[in-house]
């Protein structure tokens, strides 16, 4: 067999053999194609039409699972509504309405019930979540940020707050962990029920059911279960970001992927989801106005709860008095307790009443009244508390402003861009239309009207125009352009106030028609109560709550400073804060400069204010709350200014004008201070000597002036001298006040009540210089102090700075122990002048005796009675080293006269002698028994005395030797009126003196 290139011959036959029949069945193939395609062609119609319905069937097959589906919806809405799934029940409406819409389920008409049932459910729906949003509003609802605040703190106990764990031992938050915080997880891997997922017509459209809860178990990277983490200290830190709760069952979207990351509070996102569903129910406009017509009313029904709720904690049973609506006495009142303590139970006035309780009608409020009294603080506490709520109230409005707005703006696409740089633009106005009048000013502005009217209403403030819209009112009195006309009545035009001072149930005594003031009326205790109700919780003596009023109001402008937008800064510069001020400036402080004026003229204008009290203690009480015997004036008037300092205290940027008030009253009663003194020594030699600057100049170079109450005394101890020095002082001083003899008795405070007020004034004077200088110039300080801080503190807008007043109170506390130096500085001369008249008398006395006197001369006993009467009367109203500086400067006084006594003298003889040293020894006695004199420095000087008339019993030689050894003891004058006067039996050379000025020293 051939081959043809190496194949066999037979294979290529049988490869010609299967082509030829392939060809024939081609062929025979082809027949019947055309034989096919012949009958087909005859009917194609029927088979064009048989397609048709194939198609159509499919399609009405995919509406009928739609029209199943969709007709639950209303069911799985109600579902979702009554579990307050409240964003994903809106997602199904709307996406449910979209789908009703769409080509071919429109001409349905088994949809339209349906249809229908869902334009109810979009009303259903708007109102429940207006509601719950209106709840959250007024932080009434589940998420509210009190409620919140909760939650969040328990999240912190558990997995959501932080975790601490080891770098090397990270463990996922089991799904027990997060079932006990009531968190719920959307896996990813599926739609929850209820949610709706649209698709084309072709691929139709499902609801499926719920999502396996496996899938809660999942914690990968596919999770919505997201973790931020930080390092601290080597540790790491775990916060969980979660889908909240209310969002558990709504479809993944832009706005649930916003509310896992974003950072704010759980009140805050639910707040926003509840203004997410508001918008796409296009309900804004609608929510907007129902806010703004529902917010007075609900801000006014929440302050009278809060006000309701503390009443509540008074016995209802009980009257509304002092005790039953504040319980025990303040500090104040036990402090006013004390001081009635002071006053002789057994002394009354002619009406029954003490003189304590008509020391405190000087006062013109109440201790419960006085700024820490207990209405004080129940005004504080309940302003603080329903502040702070409308603080709350405020920044969920500011939320939801914000987010209207907004939306409003994404709306309306003509909002001018550049209107915010116009100084006279409203934010507000802009979007109102679209948001029905709601916005973040139109919130702020209500707020702070029913604020006013509370305040007005704790305050007993009356509007004259009652009937008046409460934010026009707020308006017209925030108004940063004061009104300078006024009125024909003198008030500014615009609000005016007729002003009720009444508290039936606490008056204060001894005040009566004073109190009844132009402008002001009187209304009984058994008026309705009407408004807010305040008056259940405080007193009706209103104008003096101010004070406590001011403190919450200011830190309440500032919060919401804090919390309003850059775009509504103007609106913080006025409203309630400046209401307030105004009514301080023009109202309170004007009507407490009033009161506390007629009060210090009351105090020092009593006959008893300046009379020391006739029955006191034996000794000296140093300390007020022992009783120290103040006078009443000044110890009404140390209470008045420390009580206004009180108010200024409370209310920082009028401390300076309440420090002038303080500076006023000061200066008044220090003028009827200088009064009272100078009825004292008016004409009297001490007062005329203490003026005189070579006096004064000793005086301050005295040792003894150390005891004096001031720069007085220090300067004295900076400057005394050593003490031979200040033996020349004390010499020089008592030569000059001994050269004034013969001292008349006209010249002199024979009246010892007088010298008693002298020494009372001194002490009073000094009190109150050191309340002034210490407690109330420390308060000054701190409240004007506060002011500028506060004037500072947080914003711009409100200037608040204190006027720093022109003179400080220090200035008022050195003049007051001026005054009370000099009360000291004229008792001591006083002294020293009784003992010089007394002792003057030795110059018309012979001392020839003829025989032994038992007692002293009777002017020595007339001083040594005087000086002991005197000390005694004197002992309960000066502290015991005043005591020694008044009564200290007799022994220098007497050892010197009686020393140039002698020189007077002619003659004297052994028993005059005695009798003088008798005098000296009575003298000695008498200053010894004052416990506060130094009895060993008076026995020294006496001693000096005694020895030196002793010498003149000595023979002469024996005296030349005596003077010869004690050269220094006496001066040579001294020593020569030894020799000068005569002596019987004593013999005296011619050359005497001549002998003793060898001896002596040039």
């Amino acid at each position: 067999m051939g081959t043809f290139d190496g194949l066999p011959i037979s294979r290529d036959k049988e490869i010609l053999r299967l082509f030829s029949e392939s060809a024939e069945s081609i062929a025979v193939l082809k027949v019947d194609l055309a034989e096919a395609k012949k009958r087909l062609g005859a009917r194609s119609k029927q088979l064009h039409q048989l397609w048709y319905r194939s198609v159509t069937l499919r399609h009405i097959i995919s509406l009928l699972d739609q029209i199943e589906n969709i007709a639950k919806v209303p069911g799985r809405i109600e579902k979702l509504t009554l579990e307050k799934q409240f964003y994903a029940a809106v997602q199904l409406h709307v996406q449910s309405m979209l789908m009703l819409e769409r080509e071919g389920l429109q001409t349905v008409g088994a949809l339209q019930d349906v249809r229908s049932e869902l334009m109810k459910l979009r009303g259903v729906l708007f109102y429940k979540v207006l509601e719950d949003l209106h709840a959250h509003l007024y932080n009434r609802g589940e998420y509210s940020s009190a409620a919140s605040d909760i939650d969040e703190r328990y999240d912190e106990v558990l997995a959501t707050a932080v975790i601490t764990v080891s770098t090397s031992n990270l463990q996922p938050v089991s799904r027990r962990t997060r079932l006990l915080r009531g968190d719920s997880h959307f896996s990813g891997q599926g739609t929850v029920d209820g949610s709706y997922q649209s698709s084309s017509i072709d691929g139709g459209s499902s609801f499926d059911g719920y999502e396996d809860e496996g899938a809660l178990e999942q914690h990968n990277e596919n999770s919505d279960v997201h973790h931020a983490s930080t390092r601290v200290n080597g540790e790491i830190k775990i916060f969980s970001r979660q889908i909240p709760t209310w969002l558990s069952q709504a479809t993944p979207d832009e706005f649930l992927e916003s509310i896992k990351k974003s950072d704010t509070p759980l009140h805050v996102k639910y707040l926003q989801t509840m203004v997410e569903c508001l918008c796409m129910l296009g309900k804004v406009a609608a929510a907007g106005a129902i806010i703004c017509q529902r917010l007075r009313p609900t801000v006014h029904e929440i302050i009278t709860s809060k006000i309701k709720a503390h009443a509540a904690l008074v016995d209802p049973l009980r009257p509304c008095t002092e005790h039953a609506i504040f319980g025990a006495p303040t500090s104040l009142q036990s402090a006013r307790k004390k001081l009635e303590h002071y006053q002789l139970p057994k002394q009354k006035l002619q009406n029954g009443k003490s003189p304590a309780g008509t020391l405190w009608a000087v006062s013109p409020v109440s201790a419960m009244m006085a700024p820490t009294g207990k209405a004080q603080v129940a005004a504080k506490e309940l302003l603080d508390s329903i502040l702070d709520a409308v603080v709350r109230i405020f920044e969920n409005h500011v939320v939801v402003g914000e987010l209207l707005e907004t939306k409003s703006q994404q709306v309306d696409i003509n909002t001018p861009k550049s209107v915010s740089a116009d100084a006279n633009w409203n934010p507000d106005s802009e979007t109102s239309h679209i948001t029905g009048g709601y916005g973040v000013g139109f919130s702020l502005t209500v707020l702070q009207s029913e604020c006013q009217q509370l305040i007005c209403e704790i305050l007993r403030a009356t509007p004259e125009a009652a009937s008046a819209d409460a934010a026009v009112q707020t308006a017209r009195l925030a108004s940063k352009v004061p009104n300078k006309g006024k009125s024909k009545d003198g008030s500014e035009d615009g609000l005016t106030f007729a002003f009720r001072f009444t508290d039936a149930t606490a008056s204060v005594p001894n005040q009566g028609g004073d109190l009844i003031r132009q402008g002001w009326s009187r209304r009984g205790s058994n008026m309705s109560q009407e408004g807010y109700g305040s008056a259940a919780v405080l007193p009706e003596q209103g104008i003096y709550l101010t004070a406590s009023i001011y403190r919450p109001v200011l830190l309440f402008t500032d919060k919401v400073a804090s919390m309003l937008p850059k775009k509504y800064s103007q609106l913080g510069k006025d409203g309630l804060l400046s209401f307030v001020e105004n009514f301080v400036k023009d109202h309170f402080l004007p009507t407490m400069f009033v009161d506390y004026r007629k009060g210090v003229q009351q105090a020092i204008s009593s006959p008893a204010a300046f009379r020391p009290r006739a029955h006191a203690a034996a000794t000296y009480t140093p300390l007020i709350e022992k009783g120290r015997p103040v006078l009443q004036g000044l110890l009404a008037i140390e209470f008045l200014a420390r009580e206004v300092l009180g108010w200024a205290q409370a209310m920082p940027k009028f401390a300076g004008e309440l420090v002038k008030y303080v500076q006023t009253f000061l200066e008044r009663t220090y003028e009827r201070c200088r009064t009272s003194y100078m009825e004292a020594v008016l004409e009297k030699q001490s007062y005329m000597l203490i003026g005189r600057h070579d006096i004064e100049k000793l005086m301050q170079l005295d040792p003894a002036s150390a005891c004096l109450p001031s720069s007085f005394g220090q300067q004295n101890l900076e400057n005394s001298a050593a003490d031979t020095e200040s033996m020349e002082v004390e010499l020089e001083l008592t030569d000059i006040l001994l050269n004034l003899r013969p001292i008349k008795q006209e010249n002199l405070i024979r009246d010892d009540n007088k010298l008693i007020l002298l020494a009372s004034l001194s002490d009073s004077l000094e009190y109150v210089a050191d309340s002034v200088e210490s407690r109330l110039e420390q308060t000054t300080f701190r409240s004007v102090n506060q002011g500028e801080h506060d004037g500072k503190h947080k914003r711009h807008q409100h200037s608040r700075t204190s006027s720093a007043p022109g003179r400080d109170l220090g200035s008022f506390a050195e003049e007051y122990r001026k005054l009370a130096i000099d009360c000291l500085k004229v008792l001591r001369v006083e002294m020293q002048l009784e003992t010089t008249f007394h002792i003057q008398e030795m110059n018309s006395r012979d001392y020839l005796e003829d025989q032994d006197a038992e007692e002293p001369d009777d002017f020595i006993i007339s001083l040594t009675a005087q000086i002991t009467r005197r000390d005694e009367e004197m002992a309960p109203f000066i502290v015991g080293t005043k005591r020694n500086y008044v009564f200290g400067g007799i022994c220098s006084i007497a050892a010197n006269a009686f020393i140039k006594a002698l020189s007077d003298m002619k003659s004297i003889n052994l028993f005059g002698v005695q009798q003088i040293c008798r005098n000296s020894i009575a003298l000695e006695q008498a200053l010894a028994a004052i416990p506060s004199i130094d009895s060993e420095a008076v026995q020294q000087r006496l001693d000096r005395v005694r020895t030196y008339y002793e010498l003149l019993n000595m023979p002469y030689e024996a005296l030349l030797a005596f003077i010869s050894e004690h050269e220094h003891l006496f001066s040579s004058e001294e020593y020569a009126n030894l020799l000068k006067v005569q002596v019987p039996g004593r013999e005296i050379p011619a050359d005497a003196l001549d002998r003793v000025s060898e001896i002596l020293p040039h």
